[in-house]
């Protein structure tokens, strides 16, 4: 293996744990700053206001995109396994 494929792989899983995270991420965000604003204009501050919803919204969008993301991981895990077979 020499050191531009290693880098390549490398920088490929990065991207992939990239798009693997950033959906869930970005609506754990969504979610939380949208309750942040309700929260401020409400004077609520419960903890389970914020936990529940977040947690909900990544089961929702795991359930969503659960499938996509599996066939990514399979797709490069079986990449890795060609490389290793074949020696780089």
């Amino acid at each position: 293996m020499t050191t531009g494929l290693a880098l390549d792989t490398l920088r490929e899983t990065f991207m992939l744990a990239l798009e693997i995270a950033l959906p869930l991420l970005l609506i754990s965000m969504i979610v939380g700053i949208v309750l942040a604003i309700f929260s401020a204009a409400t004077s609520i501050n419960e903890q389970t206001l914020t936990f529940v919803p977040k947690l909900l919204s990544i089961l929702i969008v795991l359930s969503l995109l659960g499938s996509t993301i599996l066939v990514k991981i399979q797709e490069f895990f079986v990449k890795i396994l060609n490389m290793i077979a074949t020696g780089g």
